[in-house]
C-alpha cells in the first residue's frame, strides 16, 4: 500500500501532468500543486496520493544540475539532474553548429558534461561535410562519437553507463532512434525528413526518462529549434568558452566588452589565431542578447 506522502523520481512530464515512479516502484500519473508547473523530468519530488495511480507533486526537492534554455520573456526546462548532455547531430538533414555551440554553453555552465554524437554515419557521402563542421569543436576537447543508430548504438554505451544523461538536439537528427536502438522496449515514435525543408519532424513531444540499468538513466527531449541564453551573465559566458581561459583577466580595462575594445586580450588571441573570429563573434552576439 503507498503511503500519503513519498518520495518520487519525475519519468515523464508533459505539459501540466507527470508521471513519476515512487521508491517503490510504483508509477503514479500526478498533477502540479497550484498554477504553475515547476517540475521537470529527472526531478525528485514529494507526492501525496490521490486516489489509485494518482497524485499531486507537493514539492520539488533541490536540483543538482538543471539543463533549460531563455529568452527576454521565459525559460524552458529541458531535464534536471542530469550529469552528461548528449547532442545528437546527423549528416542529415543539416544541423545548425550555431545551435550546437549554444547548447554546448549552456551544459558547461551547469557543470554538466557534453558529448557530441554524429549519427547516420553511413551516409558516407554526407559525412566529409558534417565532420567539417564539428572540427573546430572536437579541436576545442569536445568529445565526438560518429555512429549510425540503426545499425548499432551500443558504442554509446560506454559514455552512458553509471550516468544520468539527456538526449537533445534538432528535431530528425535520430534521437528516439538511438533510444529504440538501445532499448528496443521503450517504442520511441520516430518520424521521417521533410526533404525540400533539410528538417526534422518533432517525433518526441515530450521528456521522458527510461533506465539502462540500475545506475544509468537515459532522458529523452523533445528536439529543439532554438537555444537562447538570455539567463547568462557575460562572466558566465566568459568561462563557457574553454579557449578563453588563458586570456581572461589580461585585457587592459577589467570591464572589457571584448568587443572592439582597446588592448582587449581575446581580440588579440583572434589576431595571433589561438581563438577562432567565430567563437568571438558568437560570445558577442551571446553577450548583447543577455543584455
Amino acid at each position: 500500500m503507498l503511503a500519503d506522502v513519498a518520495d518520487a523520481l519525475v519519468i515523464a512530464a508533459h505539459g501540466r501532468q507527470y508521471r513519476v515512479e515512487c521508491l517503490d516502484g510504483e508509477i503514479l500519473l500526478c498533477a502540479s500543486r497550484g498554477k504553475k508547473s515547476e517540475a521537470v523530468c529527472g526531478d525528485r519530488v514529494r507526492v501525496r496520493h490521490t486516489a489509485e495511480g494518482q497524485g499531486v507533486i507537493e514539492h520539488v526537492m533541490p536540483r543538482r544540475t538543471l539543463l533549460y534554455r531563455s529568452n527576454g520573456f521565459r525559460q524552458k526546462r529541458i531535464a534536471a539532474n542530469v550529469d552528461q548532455v548528449i547532442l545528437v547531430t546527423a549528416t542529415e538533414p543539416a544541423f545548425s553548429k550555431n545551435l550546437l555551440e549554444r547548447c554546448l554553453i549552456a551544459a558547461t555552465c551547469q557543470e554538466i558534461s557534453p558529448c557530441i554524437v554524429l549519427n547516420k554515419c553511413d551516409l558516407a557521402d554526407r559525412l566529409p561535410q558534417a565532420r567539417a563542421m564539428l572540427t573546430s569543436l572536437v579541436a576545442l576537447g569536445y568529445p565526438c562519437l560518429e555512429l549510425s543508430a540503426r545499425a548499432d548504438a551500443t558504442p554509446l554505451l560506454p559514455f552512458l553507463r553509471g550516468k544520468t544523461s539527456v538526449l537533445t538536439g534538432q528535431s530528425g537528427m535520430g534521437k528516439s532512434t538511438l533510444v529504440n536502438s538501445l532499448l528496443p522496449e521503450a517504442r520511441a515514435t520516430t518520424r521521417e525528413i521533410s526533404t525540400a525543408l533539410d528538417s526534422g519532424k518533432h517525433a518526441t513531444t515530450h521528456a521522458r526518462l527510461y533506465r539502462l540499468d540500475h545506475n544509468s538513466c537515459l532522458i529523452d527531449a523533445p528536439g529543439l529549434q532554438e537555444f537562447g541564453l538570455a539567463h547568462l551573465s557575460r562572466a558566465e559566458l566568459e568561462h563557457a568558452f574553454p579557449e578563453f581561459a588563458p586570456y581572461l583577466g589580461q585585457c587592459r580595462f577589467r570591464n572589457c566588452n571584448h568587443d572592439r575594445d582597446p588592448g582587449c586580450a581575446l581580440e588579440a588571441a583572434v589576431a595571433s589565431g589561438a581563438i577562432t573570429p567565430e567563437r568571438l563573434r558568437l560570445f558577442q552576439t551571446l553577450a548583447r542578447e543577455s543584455g
